[in-house]
């Protein structure tokens, strides 16, 4: 008879279950506002270690991550893609906007195990700690369901899916390590998602089949990491000018309907990618501290109702 599967060994606790959230003394006859994150005016990721895949596209989610990332303090941003045409371009631009930041670039397949086990473990080994992974590498396709082959649909998963699970899987053994300068595990996993993956009739049957698992590997993964204080939080967002949508806008340039971009959300208008990497800053950062296992829609209130044209009922 085989034996039982053996108990997985308990896993380290935050410092807000270690140590309690301080008490933040009195006003007068009142308690004073507790806080677990710092100052929100100021530099929010100042000192930590960030790794970002899918950085390479001049208007992509991870470039403009990466920017914030920077703005705001981080010690170390390690700017991954499996392109490179454009990685040290995006380098030179951020060292000469934020000298004090170390920028690296590598260059790898998000989906490949190795590599991303090689990167995060780099990044231990010069900085003794890991603080923000943000899984945004991603590919998109335009074919129906049917006209699909089986390894058609594979890549999409491989690609969107399975890089996810990677960047997970070895982020959460990096936050969870502790250090002089960081004594207990803490850390944000972010994966970017879509609202095709909430929801249907927002992007083509394989790739919402894979924005769905992304979700689903956020929230399992987070309960997976209870009490360790790493978050892991799916980003969703709607129509976003980027590398991914570039011939949708450009054939709306030339004809001359641009502004009918994103009419069905409530705000009436595509996004750009800032708009998206600002949500992204907030999840990395301590100021999300409450946020976790969350499909944070990023849509202009698309994925709020359901598609509807005023004026068009019938």
């Amino acid at each position: 008879m085989p034996s039982p599967p053996a108990k997985p060994q308990p896993l380290p606790l935050s410092a807000e279950l270690s140590q309690g959230i301080p008490d933040g003394g009195m006003f007068e006859d009142i308690p004073k506002i507790r806080t677990v994150a710092g100052d929100s005016v100021g530099q929010r990721l100042k000192g930590r270690v960030c790794i970002i895949t899918g950085t390479n596209s001049p208007l992509g989610i991870g470039r403009a991550s990466a920017h914030q990332f920077a703005h705001n303090g981080a010690r170390a941003i390690y700017l991954c893609d499996f392109s490179d045409s454009h990685l040290p371009t995006h380098k030179r631009e951020l060292e000469q906007l934020y000298p004090e930041v170390d920028i690296h670039i590598r260059t790898f397949d998000a989906a490949d195990e190795e590599a991303v086990q090689s990167v995060v473990q780099e990044a231990l080994d010069k900085y003794g700690r890991l603080d923000v992974f943000f899984a945004n590498a991603g590919i998109s396709s335009m074919k129906v369901f049917y006209e699909s082959t089986g390894e058609e649909f594979m890549k999409m998963m491989r690609t969107n899916t399975l890089s996810v699970f990677l960047a997970a899987k070895y982020a959460a053994k990096a936050m969870i390590k502790t250090s002089p300068s960081k004594p207990y595990p803490s850390g944000s996993i972010i994966a970017t998602a879509s609202v095709a993956g909430l929801r249907s009739n927002a992007g083509p049957t394989d790739y919402s089949a894979s924005k769905a698992a992304v979700v689903s590997l956020m929230q399992t993964c987070a309960f997976q990491l209870a009490g360790t204080g790493i978050r892991c939080n799916a980003l969703c967002p709607g129509v976003i000018e980027t590398g991914m949508t570039k011939g949708m806008y450009d054939a709306a340039r030339a004809k001359g309907t641009e502004r009918k971009i994103g009419q069905l959300n409530p705000l009436k208008r595509g996004a750009v990618p800032d708009e998206v990497a600002r949500v992204a800053l907030f999840l990395a950062s301590d100021e999300g501290s409450y946020v976790n296992g969350q499909a944070w829609a990023v849509c202009g209130g698309l994925s709020a109702g359901h598609p509807f044209v005023m004026g068009k009922l019938a």
